[in-house]
């Protein structure tokens, strides 16, 4: 009976072995890559092209921080943009890149010839061109929505909870307008509940077209904004409800709808100016945005002591489905003594005067949407103001979700506690920008 217990314990032993050996492994083969000499990846990934180098960066920290050497993009940037000679020129100002040797590259901060590829590869595609001509109305170019889809560009949001716990989530649906886009995310339980959120950002990317279908194509990110909740919530306002859903105003232009009588979120709703929209898409980096240039007003000869005139103001009111009206007011002024504190005052619709009144027909709502319900808020829309100064550049743009109120007398628009209708109140010490 001794022969047969040694040769089940024998067995045994094997299978344990085994079983270890198969586990040992497993392991090994998953981390082979990452126990490989430095040199030895460098050189495997040198042979790859910049599509392939790029997706190879999203497989997890080791392989970003490789993927992102110098050496390997500084060599893709000569292979690529040293024929064209404008980009060799431009390279030369700097350092000249025969002469650049591989110390001098390393030197580089890490991800710099990165970026300098991706900056040629933006600058030779010549979007710009395509942006067509500026409206007279609004000052901004009319194909603004058919360059951003010829350039594959969507927006995705990324939440931070109080935790440390990110999450990224992909852009649920859009709404192009005449001056702007709506964007909203709405993914069930995916989203924390709204005292949970402690940071909300907001990045444009530009998809990367690649030979492989089945695989999720990367992108070049671009920081947008980033929002601390903590600091909004003291002034967040409630701009509207229905029996399902809660609208709270974060800032304008970003609002989070919340189920009533719960924390849960229901939908995160973005809506973007379509000023500078797809440099700021596009030309920003994943940790700081896009900056926009200085441009240096031209001179005016006009007696500074009559004040601001000239200026022209384009209101678009939509909702998240379609536009509702849309007018433009011309020869706006303000007197010397209406610029007080940096803000000027811009009349644009007298509220005695009947004339300039535009009645609105039908119910004014804010269809919203997520993935199993949808509903409708009353009484609000969204209100995209392009405010143009003397030389018909814009001077003031935002887009926001605002409530409405109905009085007696002919429609006003109530914005934020200021009565658009009669005046409106800019910075004039802040240059153009967009929300």
């Amino acid at each position: 009976m001794a022969a047969p217990k040694a040769v089940t314990s024998r067995v045994r032993a094997v299978r344990s072995t085994s079983k270890r050996a198969d586990k040992s492994s497993a392991a090994s083969s998953q981390n082979f890559m990452e126990r490989l000499p430095s040199e030895v990846l460098i050189k495997i990934l040198s042979y790859l092209d910049a599509s392939a180098l790029f997706t190879i960066s999203h497989v997890n920290k080791l392989f970003y921080q490789f993927a992102s050497d110098n050496a390997l993009w500084n060599k893709i940037y000569i292979a690529k943009f040293s024929k064209n000679k404008k980009a060799k020129h431009a390279s030369c100002l700097d350092e000249p890149l025969r002469k650049m040797g591989t110390v001098e590259v390393r030197d580089r901060p890490a991800g710099y010839w990165k970026w300098r590829c991706f900056r040629a590869a933006r600058g030779t595609n010549k979007w710009q061109k395509h942006l067509g001509l500026i409206s007279c109305h609004t000052g901004l170019p009319s194909r603004t929505e058919q360059v951003l889809r010829n350039l594959h560009v969507t927006w995705e949001l990324e939440v931070s909870v109080k935790s440390g716990h990110e999450s990224t989530h992909e852009l649920s649906c859009s709404q192009f307008c005449e001056t702007a886009v709506t964007l909203w995310w709405s993914v069930g339980d995916c989203l924390p509940s709204y005292q949970q959120i402690s940071t909300l950002q907001l990045h444009g990317v530009r998809r990367i077209a690649l030979n492989c279908p089945g695989l999720k194509k990367p992108g070049w990110r671009s920081l947008m904004t980033k929002l601390d909740m903590q600091t909004l919530t003291k002034s967040t306002q409630v701009i509207g409800q229905d029996r399902l859903v809660e609208l709270k105003l974060l800032q304008p232009g970003i609002i989070i709808g919340v189920w009533r009588d719960q924390c849960s979120v229901a939908f995160i709703m973005f809506t973007l100016h379509f000023h500078r929209l797809v440099e700021r898409s596009v030309e920003g980096s994943s940790v700081c945005p896009y900056v926009e240039p200085t441009v240096k007003p031209p001179f005016d000869d006009i007696d500074p002591e009559y004040g601001l005139h000239g200026y022209q103001l384009h209101i678009v009111l939509h909702d998240t489905v379609c536009k509702i009206m849309s007018g433009s007011f011309s020869q706006l002024f303000c007197r010397r003594t209406q610029i007080c504190d940096g803000l000027i005052q811009l009349t644009a619709i007298n509220r005695t005067d009947l004339s300039q009144h535009t009645r609105l027909s039908g119910n004014i709502t804010l269809p919203w949407r997520c993935e199993t319900l949808q509903g409708a808020v009353q009484n609000c829309c969204i209100m995209s103001l392009t405010l143009l100064d003397e030389f018909k550049n814009p001077f003031w743009c935002v887009s926001s979700p605002v409530s409405m109120t109905l009085e007696k007398a002919p429609v006003s628009y109530d914005y934020d506690g200021l009565v658009l209708s009669n005046t409106i109140h800019v910075r004039a010490v802040e240059g153009p920008y967009g929300w």
